[in-house]
């Protein structure tokens, strides 16, 4: 239990800096282009699906459940001893 315990451990700080890592690549919502933003977004609002933020959402995402399933799987391996 000890050897799992240090690996969920592990994979918790890995998904806990990754979590902050990915967070602080991500854009604000407010960085547009000033007057011509709304334009802007309706014109690449087509490729959104493709754009880094975009596939940087996703990524937070997953690190977030994967952060929350390594929290939930390491508070049980605590309890158990």
């Amino acid at each position: 239990m000890t050897v799992l315990r240090y690996i969920v451990n592990a994979l918790q700080i890995i998904f806990a800096l990754s979590l902050v890592i990915i967070v602080l690549l991500q854009s604000g919502k407010q960085a547009g282009l000033g007057s011509i933003s709304g334009g802007a977004e309706t014109f690449f609002g087509k490729n959104k699906g493709r754009t880094i933020d975009a596939v940087l959402s996703k990524y937070t995402s997953f690190a977030a459940i994967a952060f929350l399933v390594t929290s939930v799987s390491l508070f049980w391996l605590i309890s158990q001893d």
